[in-house]
């Protein structure tokens, strides 16, 4: 339809009454590509989320979350303690679909193959209905392997974490219906270094309990009904099941002393607690908090790739829409030949970290095979890192595709642009994933040999792919000095990774434009300087939603 027909005013119209799954042909190659025998039926539970997270009831609800902040309320009317935060309807509307959707920890109980693959896939398409409820359903997902390090710890709360249910309010965990999950690792005079923890652990009399003492600097979600927590116990730091609300119907000892006020992530509460003889049960051995924790910390990794590849989708799919919907200098936005370079670059940022979330994804559905597991340790790492980083340079350009519309709040563009840098800096900053990466090449060689494999399957397919991969194979060749040069080994390793699974199982297009810009070298660095030659106005029209 003529945009102009359709708005005489040449504004464009809302992106809303459309699949945001099948309106995205990145997403659909990956599912294709990494599920198999099974992708028809990972196609098929999208819909349902797809269709509802581009209606027009939840593009509301995602700025009513959002406009209405929660609420802290330290006491009751008659001054007694109770530490609830009160949330807008929206909010828990959002939560209800999402937890429905069995994207908490459903997955770790289906006997499905593909489970994790699915639910990442649902969890990147709700993901761009609203970013910050998204945060308690990956911490509800990512405790789970952490909890199997104690048998009984997992019996009694796997069941209600991957409930379909969302139930919300403190009860004890056995009343209700579905669980919500946290955690509390980083205090204000450490941050990523828990060694320097000053949070106690008293053991009791009662077997494997322990009394808490201290405070935790950022603690998201606290009205979940369990976290995960680390302490310093007699022999050193260690991780604890922390509950809410005890069996008994008393409040824990966990009390929240402020909920930040955050650049983006709104809707979603995160506070600073304080813990006052709280009671919690040891999980793992003592002493080994960090290593037990760390398994709920590389699943949460995953959530950040995801949730950024999922921004960088949402803010793609609002430009070329916008484009396509807006006249200038007698033609579309999206006809003009500058524009078509900037959408064109976008589609193909956005497709990289799509292509490259979902196959990481597919690996925690092949728990016993070596080669998944060595990719998924250095991936997470690698494209973490990339991906993360890479979010608010893309969605600040999409943005500018809206001009002075994309600067308004009710664009929804500038609750993109905020929530943007937040995957970057939660679960490890940019230095501690660069630096993961060189402590896995070091320590794990299995892990830089999962990476050769696995960019090396596509050897001789593009010549410019083959270059970069001998350059970071030469500058490996050589580590001294490697913390100064972690970024830059991170970052390159991180883009021959997507370039390969483009050029394996992506739109040829999006790959030749990948190759020769990312990785060829022909690029300004800045979004529309592709070069010449490429499909640039099919990889637009390919990625453009459509909701005539």
């Amino acid at each position: 339809m003529d945009p102009l027909q359709r708005a005489p005013s040449n504004q464009s119209v809302p992106l809303v009454g459309y699949d945001v799954a099948a309106a995205d042909q990145a997403l659909l190659d990956a599912v294709d590509a990494f599920g198999g025998d099974h992708a028809a039926d990972i196609r098929d539970s999208l819909t349902p989320i797809g269709l509802l997270a581009g209606s027009a009831e939840t593009r509301e609800h995602w700025h009513l979350a959002n406009e209405n902040e929660p609420v802290l309320h330290t006491s009751d009317r008659f001054g007694s303690r109770i530490d609830e935060v009160e949330f807008h309807p929206s909010w828990h509307w959002l939560m209800t679909q999402g937890v429905g959707f069995g994207l908490t920890a459903t997955p770790w109980v289906s006997q499905s193959p593909v489970a994790h693959l699915q639910r990442a896939a649902g969890f990147f398409t709700w993901g761009q209905s609203e970013q910050g409820h998204m945060c308690p359903i990956t911490m509800t997902y990512a405790v789970v392997p952490a909890l199997r390090a104690d048998d009984a710890l997992a019996k009694q709360w796997i069941t209600g974490l991957a409930s379909t249910t969302y139930d919300f309010g403190l009860r004890p965990p056995e009343e209700k219906s579905g669980l919500l999950a946290g955690m509390g690792m980083t205090e204000k005079q450490g941050g990523s270094d828990l060694r320097t923890n000053t949070t106690t652990a008293r053991p009791t009399d009662t077997h494997a309990e322990y009394l808490l003492t201290g405070h935790k600097w950022f603690t998201s979600a606290p009205m979940n009904d369990v976290f995960l927590v680390l302490a310093q116990a007699p022999d050193g730091v260690t991780c604890f099941v922390v509950p809410r609300v005890l069996p008994d119907g008393s409040r824990n000892g966990l009390q929240i002393v402020r909920l930040k006020d955050k650049l983006g992530n709104r809707s979603n509460a995160s506070s600073e607690i304080e813990l006052h003889d709280a009671v919690g049960t040891r999980l793992g051995d003592e002493g080994r908090g960090i290593r037990t924790i760390i398994e709920m910390v590389s699943a949460t990794r995953m959530d950040c790739i995801l949730g950024s590849a999922s921004i960088m989708r949402k803010a793609l799919a609002e430009a070329s829409f916008h484009a396509a919907h807006r006249a200038a200098f007698g033609a579309t936005l999206a006809d003009q030949p500058a524009m078509i370079n900037v959408l064109a670059d976008l589609a193909v940022e956005s497709g990289a970290a799509t292509t490259v979330a979902l196959r990481l994804a597919a690996a925690v559905d092949r728990p016993h095979d070596p080669h998944e597991q060595a990719l998924r340790r250095i991936g997470l790492a690698l494209e973490k890192f990339w991906v993360c980083k890479r979010t608010p340079f893309m969605v600040a350009e999409a943005l500018e595709c809206l001009g002075g519309n994309g600067y308004v709040e009710e664009s929804g563009m500038p609750l993109l642009f905020r929530e943007s840098p937040l995957n970057s800096i939660w679960e490890g900053s940019g230095n501690v994933n660069a630096l993961d990466v060189l402590r896995a090449l070091g320590r794990e060689p299995e892990s830089l040999n999962a990476w050769i494999t696995e960019v090396g399957a596509t050897r001789g397919e593009d010549h410019r792919l083959d270059a970069a991969v001998e350059d970071v194979l030469t500058e490996l060749a050589d580590l001294t000095d490697a913390e100064h040069h972690a970024r830059r080994i991170t970052a390159r390793m991180a883009v021959c990774l997507q370039g390969a699974l483009l050029v394996r199982h992506g739109d040829p297009a999006v790959a030749d434009a990948f190759c020769a810009s990312r990785l060829g070298g022909d690029w300004a660095g800045t979004f529309g300087t592709l070069p010449r030659g490429l499909d640039l106005a099919g990889i637009v029209t390919r990625t453009t939603p459509d909701i005539d």
